[in-house]
């Protein structure tokens, strides 16, 4: 039996931006979330020990980052990469998420800010987010100390990127203690255009608008993420498509039932299950795209955050 639409995410979903990709621009996806995230400035974020602004390299130059502490007691280390389609989303719209994964996880947090489309196209994100972890693993010292419990995490594109950054990394022989991906796009083969590509995975149908997230604003961030709609075979921007899942780090992956990118964060759970890889798989019940931001809000949306934070906790306690 399907779990209904929490009803206190379905009032709040008239009330998100990013949905209508005929008047959007990538400066008025920017302002939106922005605009979100100030909307919020009355609630006292998630308080932390320290969370200080800093660089970190990426592909062609330094990046702004943000580093938040819980403690100074030596600790994993995760690197985070917001979502936002790849174009939009930055430290300030994700601020909240990274407290909270320092908190619950008691790990050292750095948010990066890697360049975006459509000023840098693929690959360029891509690129940055794996000369972030390079840089984090050579400076691990300055960050949590324990080069053993490094972890990637991301949210969306930022989900995307976590991930195609652990297939570098073990390729690279580079261990990685664990992996969160939390609604992440995992396959964006015919850029949401194409019916064929579309028709493997039923939410994009199922859920093809009027829950946030829509196909037809996955089409358009994928337009300006990708510049020729065939780069989208690449497991370097659709992980799914990797020609091996195997020796990746731990995983933890979820989904929203509502949510277009369903079925393929699913499939990419179930590669990673299927080729031997500790994989803990939570399916977002009654949740929308973006619900790791709604938890203020939601007790579902933050019930469902909270188990899958733990998760990700305990394999980065493990270890490589």
């Amino acid at each position: 039996m399907i779990t209904p639409l929490d009803p206190v995410i379905a009032e709040i979903i008239p009330k998100l931006p990013l949905r209508d990709p005929e008047t959007m621009t990538p400066q008025s996806a920017r302002d939106a979330l922005r605009a979100l995230a100030a909307a919020r400035a009355a609630v006292p974020p998630p308080p932390v020990a320290s969370a200080l602004d800093a660089e970190v390299k990426g592909a062609a130059g330094q990046l702004a980052a943000r580093v938040y502490r819980v403690s100074d007691a030596k600790s994993p280390t995760v690197v985070f990469f917001h979502g936002g389609g790849w174009v939009a989303g930055d430290l300030e719209t994700h601020d909240r998420q990274a407290r909270l994964l320092a908190i619950e996880t008691g790990a050292v947090v750095v948010s990066v800010d890697y360049r975006r489309p459509p000023e840098t196209r693929f690959p360029g994100a891509f690129e940055d987010a794996v000369a972030a972890v390079r840089d984090v693993l050579a400076r691990i010292a300055e960050f949590g100390g324990d080069s053993a419990r490094l972890g990637v995490a991301g949210d969306s594109a930022g989900g995307n990127l976590a991930a195609t950054v652990a297939i570098a990394c073990r390729d690279a022989g580079i261990g990685l203690a664990a992996q969160l991906l939390v609604y992440p796009v995992t396959d964006v083969a015919g850029g949401f255009a194409d019916p064929t590509e579309n028709a493997r995975f039923a939410s994009r149908a199922d859920n093809a608008e009027g829950y946030f997230l829509s196909r037809a604003v996955m089409e358009w961030f994928c337009g300006h993420y990708l510049d020729d709609v065939g780069h989208g075979v690449d497991w370097r921007v659709s992980p799914l498509r990797a020609k091996s899942h195997a020796g990746l780090a731990p995983a933890v992956v979820c989904t929203a039932w509502f949510d277009p990118l369903r079925d393929e964060g699913k499939a990419y759970a179930d590669a990673l299950a299927a080729a031997g890889v500790t994989t803990r798989y939570h399916h977002g019940a009654g949740l929308i795209h973006g619900y790791f931001g709604l938890g203020d809000a939601s007790e579902t949306a933050r019930g469902e955050a909270q188990r899958a934070r733990a998760d990700f906790r305990a394999m980065l306690e493990r270890g490589v």
